[in-house]
């Protein structure tokens, strides 16, 4: 059986799936769909000795900026991603799971990470996981690009499948967080500014630079990988202040302006370049945002911190080939 999500009556964005509302025979298949059309093709599999007509569950989602947060609820139940499945389609997501209720184990990349409600982990699309929660749960998933996190490759796969305390340290403060973010989606729609989504990848990244801080400490290459890190996170937060400079970003970290270059000489590229580059894909996607159709494209420009429209149009076109009004208006025909 396949059910798609049912959007909120509010209109919101968010989007609902009640297994109890259906047959006990159709829920099994409808969470599974909805899990797989939310998220991304899924497998899931029912423990020995349980079966379809027994399970449970439920699912509430919604898109804010470029993460998809939600709230899945379900009886004992294994899901996996294949790599056949990763194969037919890998959007290179990335999936943060905040158990709320119940237990579970995901499993990548060789590691497992048992979570007790409080406790969070994170896995990848892109390489096949698990989880296995072997009775009834509640869990808040957050999906998102890799490059929100402003980590490599190289620094997720360390850290995939390993548990995060919710009870201490920068772990608690994400655990909280987004355990209030749940029960506010639950409840209601989130608000759809970008900003909410912001605050979430903030928050991650300093948590996951505290986890590879401690294990990288002494290497000094993984060093400069982890401020690299650090300073992209900074550029991506400031991105919307227009005093945003070379020098600003040097003293937030405490090293040199010459410093600063050389670490982004080595990446073959500059500080400057990598500010303009990522406030041009900021406007560009505002363009690109229906919602934001009415909003004066000088306005956009200014909110990603171009404080003229002339320059801003310049920079556009020379960076996509095509004006800020030509890539509205082809979005949007």
């Amino acid at each position: 059986m396949t059910l798609a999500l049912v959007p909120s009556l509010s209109g919101s964005g968010r989007e609902m799936l009640d297994c109890s509302e259906l047959d006990t025979v159709e829920r099994f298949d409808a969470w599974t769909d909805a899990v797989s059309r939310s998220f991304v093709p899924l497998t899931a599999d029912l423990p020995d000795g349980f079966t379809p007509a027994g399970f449970d569950g439920a699912l509430v989602s919604q898109q804010l900026g470029s993460a998809e947060i939600s709230t899945v609820t379900g009886s004992a139940v294994s899901v996996r991603r294949t790599q056949r499945q990763i194969a037919r389609a890998d959007p290179g997501f990335i999936k943060l799971g905040l158990q709320l209720r119940g237990y579970s184990v995901i499993t990548q990349d060789g590691r497992d990470a048992a979570l007790a409600p409080g406790d969070f982990a994170i896995y990848d699309t892109s390489r096949p996981y698990q989880l296995d929660f072997d009775d009834s749960f509640r869990m808040f998933v957050v999906m998102f690009p890799l490059e929100s996190l402003s980590l490599n490759h190289r620094q997720l796969s360390s850290l995939t499948a390993s548990r995060f305390s919710g009870r201490r340290g920068l772990g608690a403060i994400t655990s909280s967080f987004l355990g209030e973010m749940s029960r506010q989606l639950d409840s209601d729609s989130l608000g759809r500014g970008f900003q909410v989504s912001d605050a979430i990848f903030e928050l991650v990244a300093a948590t996951l630079g505290e986890r590879l801080d401690e294990a990288t400490s002494g290497d000094e290459n993984a060093q400069r990988r982890l401020l690299l890190a650090r300073i992209d996170q900074h550029i991506v937060s400031h991105l919307g202040d227009s005093r945003l400079s070379v020098t600003g970003i040097a003293a937030a970290h405490h090293i040199s302006v010459r410093y600063l270059q050389k670490l982004f000489e080595e990446q073959e590229e500059t500080v400057r370049g990598r500010i303009r580059h990522r406030r041009l894909e900021e406007a560009r996607r505002d363009l690109l945002n229906p919602s934001l159709a009415q909003r004066p494209i000088a306005a956009i420009g200014a909110s990603w911190g171009f404080e003229d429209a002339a320059s801003f149009a310049r920079a556009f076109r020379k960076e996509f080939g095509v004006s800020p009004r030509e890539c509205r208006v082809t979005a949007h025909n």
